[in-house]
């Protein structure tokens, strides 16, 4: 399992997608405004998903 790193994009939960903002043990706190639609999704900005239930989509690029 490869985990995310800061400003990767992840998918998880059916195709919900957002920017890893940090990373915990067991998890990662993620940002959910990537989204266009994610207020019409009646979400939270930013939620905890487990490091194994998410797809890396687009790894962060470092300056």
């Amino acid at each position: 399992m490869k985990i995310a790193k800061v400003g990767d994009l992840i998918e998880f939960r059916g195709g919900l997608q957002g920017i890893v903002e940090k990373i915990n043990d067991n998890s990662v706190i993620v940002d959910l405004t990537y989204m266009e639609n994610y207020r019409e999704l009646d979400l939270e900005e930013k939620t905890v998903v487990n490091h194994k239930k998410y797809k890396i989509i687009t790894e962060s690029v470092e300056l």
